[in-house]
């Protein structure tokens, strides 16, 4: 059984009675989250393109790849095309899924769909209103010191450089 407590714009948090795999019937806080796909982009030369982005639930502005919330009923890719081209103003002539994640499984159930974006051409970036950014370019191996340092703390841009970093390195 559901029981709805609040939908907004971008959740659902629900309070589900669940029988686990033990036999016990327990009631779980679940957040519902359409999904949502990011991109590293990479330039031939191994630069990477990020955000610094205003993050108010971070309490200022952190250090991200593009990435946005898919559209109901929307493929991944194609939410990556977009977010790409948006909050950047790029392009690319090639996507490799990288990894598909969950951000916090204990207690939601958002799937961020990871992607390499490269064969980079500039497009024409459209921030919405509520996007408040600047875009940074860097050397893959500098983004990934600043992993090391601390600066870079978001899951999904951790996750997405450090995965394209190890892929470089393997070649």
């Amino acid at each position: 059984m559901t029981r709805n407590i609040y939908t907004g714009k971008v959740v659902t948090l629900n309070i589900d009675s669940v029988q686990l795999p033990n036999g016990e019937t327990v009631d779980l806080e679940t957040i519902r989250h359409p999904g949502a796909a990011a991109v590293v982009p990479l330039k031939e030369d191994g630069t990477v393109i990020l955000i610094r982005q205003f993050r108010h639930a971070a309490g200022g502005f952190i250090y991200e790849i593009p990435a946005g919330k898919l559209h109901p009923g929307e493929d991944p890719l194609s939410c990556a095309l977009r977010e790409l081209e948006e909050e950047v103003g790029y392009r690319a002539s090639s996507f490799e899924l990288l990894s598909s994640i969950f951000t916090a499984p204990g207690f939601a159930d958002e799937v961020i769909h990871l992607y390499q974006a490269t064969g980079l051409t500039k497009g024409r970036q459209q921030l919405d209103r509520d996007e408040v950014l600047e875009v940074i370019e860097m050397p893959l191996s500098e983004a990934v010191a600043k992993i090391e340092d601390g600066t870079i703390r978001d899951a999904k841009t951790i996750i997405g450089l450090q995965t394209v970093h190890i892929r470089a390195h393997r070649q």
